[in-house]
């Protein structure tokens, strides 16, 4: 059940809630699905900037919103990325950069996983928030345009900023690896 009175955490889940109406649309091929699914994502993206915001102004932060909030993120990032990928919507090179995104999420999530085990949060740092906000942009534009009919230059803007962050990814990620490998070292001379 819902709990109204956290709305940071309320936010989080209507941010879930809203991933199966922007793939809907990808069912749809018509100007106006794309646009409402472009602002669909949009808003999500809104919802995860205010839960944080709202939790550390009210002081509703919570455990299950700091496990909640990256899974929603996920959820949104790598569903949006799915459907783009199989409605051919971006270039076949750009798919390569989106199972780079995909890949690193997968790997940071495990990489959460054994490091709660040993007691160690893996807290996001501003480059991991760069990195999400750069995705979401990419992914706006890629959710409006029609490849076949709107201005290549658009095309070229989404995926750029695809591959952006990308980069972003792969060096963010490389940075959690180095942390739990540290982590591994010191739990095993200890």
């Amino acid at each position: 059940m819902v709990n109204f009175k956290n709305l940071a955490n309320t936010l989080t889940l209507a941010r879930i809630g809203l991933i199966p109406f922007i793939l809907i649309t990808f069912f749809i091929n018509y100007p106006t699905p794309r646009l409402i699914a472009a602002c669909l994502f949009v808003l999500a993206c809104i919802t995860d900037y205010l839960d944080g915001l709202i939790a550390r102004t009210f002081n509703q932060e919570t455990r299950f919103g700091e496990i909640l909030d990256p899974i929603a993120d996920k959820l949104l990032i790598s569903s949006t990325l799915l459907m783009l990928v199989g409605f051919d919507r971006i270039s076949k090179f750009s798919i390569l950069a989106a199972v780079v995104i995909l890949c690193r999420e997968i790997l940071v999530s495990g990489l959460r996983e054994y490091l709660a085990e040993v007691k160690v949060l893996l807290s996001v740092n501003l480059l991991a928030k760069v990195k999400t906000t750069i995705q979401m942009l990419a992914l706006a534009v890629l959710l409006y345009i029609d490849p076949q009919h709107s201005p290549v230059a658009l095309q070229v803007m989404g995926e750029l900023l695809l591959w952006i962050a990308a980069g972003i990814t792969l060096y963010s990620g490389w940075i959690y690896v180095q942390i739990s490998l540290n982590v591994a070292s010191d739990n095993s001379s200890a």
